[in-house]
Order: structure tokens, then sequence, then C-alpha cells
């Protein structure tokens, strides 16, 4: 089960979560007015504090279309996944593929509202544009997208899940006390692993360590007994299929 983490903003927080047991953790950038705001250049830097921390890897998460200036902040020290929040259509998708580095992995929100996926008629075709992995996520009641701690009703994500042929991670009001009400999405052969933001935040508003690993702790609770760390992100993924077009 990969873990991330959502929203850093500090070398402090990237550094906490992965002390936590995190696997990933998402830098926003192209989020117009979101509270996580990164320039392009503390993306860098932020992502080079992943990669040094030796099993952290960072994932850009944008509301951005633009393949061309997206793919440029990946590869090399940059971010390893792109996390693709908007509404982007398939042929953003598509573009992306062609140009970031190998080894780069894109990941597509499919959003739920009122219990019905959003992008439902497309999930075909961003698996035919090259999506890696989907991530399922709910719409707010105000339409807001992203960090809305609504929580995706576990019977809706089995059945969105049916629908796609790659593996999905999970978000939306995910929290330490909370994972058993999501048994059958944990369950499911797709499943490849979580990604949560407020319940990981202390008073200070900041991605706190010990909050991340509390979450950690019990997701990762296996039935019956302790079990071993997570392994390094890429191998999880791939071992669950998470390969793109290429």
């Amino acid at each position: 089960m990969l873990v991330k983490f959502c929203g850093a903003t500090t070398a402090a927080e990237v550094r906490g979560v992965a002390e936590a047991g995190a696997d990933l953790v998402g830098l926003w950038h192209g989020v117009p007015g979101g509270r996580a705001e990164l320039s392009a250049r503390r993306v860098a830097e932020l992502a080079a504090q992943a990669r040094a921390t030796g099993r952290l890897e960072a994932v850009l998460v944008t509301f951005g279309s633009d393949a061309g200036a997206l793919a440029a902040l990946t590869g090399g020290a940059g971010p390893s996944w792109v996390q693709l929040h908007g509404y982007q259509p398939p042929s953003v998708v598509r573009a992306l593929r062609a140009l970031v580095p190998d080894g780069v992995r894109i990941v597509k929100v499919l959003h739920v509202r009122g219990g019905r996926c959003v992008e439902a008629g497309l999930i075909g075709a961003y698996e035919r544009a090259g999506t890696d992995c989907f991530l399922l996520d709910a719409v707010g009641a105000d339409g807001r997208v992203g960090s809305t701690g609504v929580r995706v009703e576990d019977a809706v994500v089995g059945r969105l899940a049916d629908r796609t042929a790659r593996p999905f991670l999970l978000a939306g009001g995910l929290r330490a006390d909370n994972r058993d009400r999501f048994a059958g999405a944990v369950a499911h052969p797709r499943f490849l692993g979580i990604d949560v933001d407020s319940a990981a935040r202390g008073a200070d508003g900041l991605l706190d360590p010990a909050g991340a690993a509390a979450v950690v702790r019990a997701w990762r609770r296996p039935p019956g007994g302790p079990r071993e760390g997570s392994r390094p992100a890429a191998e999880a993924a791939g071992a669950a299929g998470a390969g793109g077009t290429r």
C-alpha cells in the first residue's frame, strides 16, 4: 500500500512524512489560489529534498493543462509523478505522456459527485492516452475539488474501480480512525494506496510527522497481525500493473 501526503510547502514537512513511512509527497503547482501553491523553483527544491530521503518520491499536483510546461518540471531531481487534479481531457494526458521522461508516472484524478463519476465516460480514453493510474476523490458540495475532506463511499469506490483497467489511489476524508469504512476498496485487486491531506496536519496547518505516522500505521495494519513497511513507490506501482502506454 502506497501512502501519499499532499500539500507540503517546507523541507521539514517533506522529511517528516518520510520519517513517518510515506512513499509519496504531493507538491502543488498550478493550483490557483491553493493554500499550498508553490513556484516552479520551489517544486524543484522540495522534490530534491524528497529524493534525498532515500524513500520518498515527489508528485507534481496540478490543475494545469500545458503539457510542455508540466513535463519541463519532471525528471532528473524533479517530481517523478504528475497528478492531473483538474478536469483535463485525455488529449492532455496523451501530450504529457509523449513529453515526460521515461519513468515518470501520470495520475489522472476521477472526481465523484453525488455518488457518480464526473469523468465516467472518459475512463477508457484516459487509459488509452497513457494514464498509469487513477486517483478517486470526491467533489465538495460547492464544487470544489482537491482537499475537500469529503469521502467517497466504499461501495462507490468498488463500482468505479471495476470500470477501470488501471490501479487506483483513494482520497477524500481518509483518517487514522476510518480505514475499516473502506474494507472493499483496500481489498480490491487494483487498489494501490491512499492520498491524505487534512488528517495529517497539525494545529499550525503544516503536515505533522506524528499525525502522518498515525495514518500510516492505521492503514498499513493488516488483518491478523503486524506487517513489514511498504516497498518503494515505483516498485509497488509496477507490481500493481501501473505501466502507462509508451
